[in-house]
């Protein structure tokens, strides 16, 4: 098989699948995947899906590798409150939501970790357009939140809520004070809701 051929093949999708390969032809040779790989023409995502080394400078593009070597999911979390500058941390890794199993994977584009929920809770994304054409899957600031208060259960009294150091201006300004009621109500939680409001109480909102 020849590179070039696969190459043009393969390179507008950015992320491409072992089953997308075999599709395409059947009697594909796996090894070419390892060669071309070593070679540094490749880039092994996870098991089964690669990317080309071309997309290593494109911006935004880790983040829609997130989106697509896992799915269903949205990015939430760590990552989408430090996007939006509610946390004032930087985030090593690319946090998302899932129905999956939890999960983490690492490669060239950086750490991915996958946080498991219930089907019902994969709402509350907006689709972000990024390069290409293409778009991210990218929570919205009060369904990350939620999120967080969710599945960590140790924000629980007010000496964790502040350890958060919530940025209180964009809570105070930009966060939809009814919108996360709304979203609180439909995980259908009590632990949460209790978390919720120890928040609202923590921040004065």
């Amino acid at each position: 098989m020849d590179f070039l051929t696969f190459k043009e093949r393969f390179f507008q999708l950015a992320c491409f699948s072992t089953d997308q390969v075999y599709a395409w032809q059947p009697d594909f040779d796996r090894n070419n995947l390892i060669r071309w790989t070593k070679k540094g023409h490749l880039v092994r995502l996870r098991q089964g899906y690669y990317t080309f080394s071309e997309y290593k400078g494109k911006a935004d593009y880790s983040l829609y590798f997130a989106n697509r070597i896992y799915k269903p999911s949205y990015i939430s979390l760590h990552t989408a409150l430090a996007f939006y500058g509610i946390i004032p941390e930087a985030v090593v890794q690319i946090t998302s939501i899932t129905t999956l199993k939890t999960q983490s994977f690492s490669n060239d584009f950086g750490e991915y970790a996958y946080h498991n929920v219930r089907e019902d809770l994969m709402f509350g994304y907006d689709l972000k357009p990024i390069e290409g054409n293409r778009n991210l899957q990218f929570a919205k600031p009060e369904k990350a939140l939620l999120d967080l208060l969710y599945l960590y259960a140790f924000y629980d009294n007010e000496a964790e809520m502040e350890e958060l150091r919530l940025d209180e201006d964009y809570l105070q300004d930009d966060l939809d004070t009814g919108l996360l009621m709304e979203y609180g109500r439909r995980f259908k939680s009590n632990a949460l809701q209790r978390r919720l409001d120890l928040m609202r109480k923590t921040y004065r909102l």
